[in-house]
């Protein structure tokens, strides 16, 4: 049995939340959003290819909109490896053509990982352990492996994995079986989940053989699968758009969770860069030349760097200088910018904008 990991890369979302710096020609993935020179896209590759064998094992599927520049951030990447979705149909889709292929081309047993383009993780050694443990028990067991991250506060923006039995240990490492799956609870619930100790984050990461989940996708979401396999990826716009903890995570008693803590981000809006630059000395998060009066607990941020930014009386708030756009929002109103993405979309006087 094969127990090198072929690990793929969703590079397929829009980051609407980070608009008007991720726009549908600059996704989020194709930022750097921590003050590095690297993207996600190309730190997420760079944080996976020591799991793999070098680039011939390193997958990413993304939407036809932006796979010429995936190939311009990930030129090393062969090009039978990207797979390009003609129309977005979410994660369920995704995962069920990726491990066709890789199927096809390796076998049952080949190992598969899926990550997100956009999250951050600050420790690669506990990652990279982490992953080898999800490894050893994807090849051991007929198991879906999620990595499950130790809550840091009670979100209500998280799924929540609940572990049950223990089945061992790998890499060190304790699994545990999953009792369920609980999508983005109320902030009492959530304050009930970490008294537990029993619960973790969804990081919307999975590890498992390929022919343990093409199997587990026949019993569970055939509506996917069966015109994949038929159809070939042509058969896309006619899909059903499900994401993969509804159309299987939820479904399958094949679930098993490492809980772990390595540091991670999933980089959901603008408040994360305050979460991973804030200083405490340091009254604001400023990516930009700042001059502010009564200012506190900003971000500010502009892309050009003749940009200057001046602020008066202001506290709580994200401002963001990109092109032709200038975005102020409250920081707890932050989700509140794919609503008006929707009024910009609806008016041909503002199409220049997404």
């Amino acid at each position: 049995m094969n127990n090198s990991l072929f690990p793929v890369i969703l590079a397929g979302g829009k980051g609407e939340r980070f608009w008007p710096l991720s726009r549908k020609d600059r996704p989020k993935q194709f930022l750097s959003l921590d003050g590095s020179s690297r993207s996600l896209l190309q730190a997420t590759a760079d944080r996976l290819l020591p799991l793999a064998d070098g680039w011939d094992s390193l997958w990413v599927i993304t939407s036809s909109q932006i796979a010429g520049g995936v190939r311009q951030q990930l030129p090393e990447l062969p090009s039978p490896n990207l797979l390009i979705e003609v129309e977005g149909r979410d994660t369920a889709a995704a995962v069920a053509w990726t491990s066709l292929e890789i199927k096809k081309r390796y076998g049952e047993d080949a190992i598969i990982g899926f990550f997100p383009a956009d999250h951050w993780i600050a420790d690669q050694k506990a990652f990279t352990d982490t992953l080898k443990a999800a490894t050893q028990l994807a090849t051991s067991t007929k198991a879906i492996v999620t990595l499950g991250i130790k809550p840091a506060f009670p979100s209500t923006g998280y799924g929540y994995i609940e572990q049950g039995e223990k089945i061992g240990s790998f890499n060190e490492l304790p699994a545990y079986h999953v009792n369920r799956f609980t999508e983005k609870p109320n902030r009492e619930l959530a304050e009930t989940f970490l008294s537990t100790g029993r619960f973790s984050w969804n990081s919307g990461m999975f590890v498992f053989r390929a022919g343990v989940v093409l199997e587990e996708l026949y019993t569970h979401a055939p509506e996917i699968i069966k015109p994949l396999e038929q159809y070939g990826p042509d058969i896309y716009p006619e899909l059903p758009k499900k994401s993969i903890d509804y159309a299987l995570m939820e479904k399958t008693n094949l679930a098993y969770v490492l809980p772990v803590d390595f540091g991670w981000d999933d980089l959901g809006d603008w408040n994360a860069i305050e979460r991973l630059l804030k200083k405490e000395e340091t009254p604001n998060v400023e990516l930009a030349t700042h001059i502010g009066l009564d200012t506190q607990g900003a971000i500010v941020y502009a892309s050009n760097p003749d940009d200057v930014i001046v602020t008066i009386g202001l506290e709580d708030v994200v401002i963001v200088r990109d092109r032709n756009v200038t975005l102020i929002v409250n920081k707890e109103r932050t989700q509140e910018i794919k609503q008006v993405l929707k009024i910009l979309q609806d008016d041909p006087r503002f199409t220049n904008l997404l």
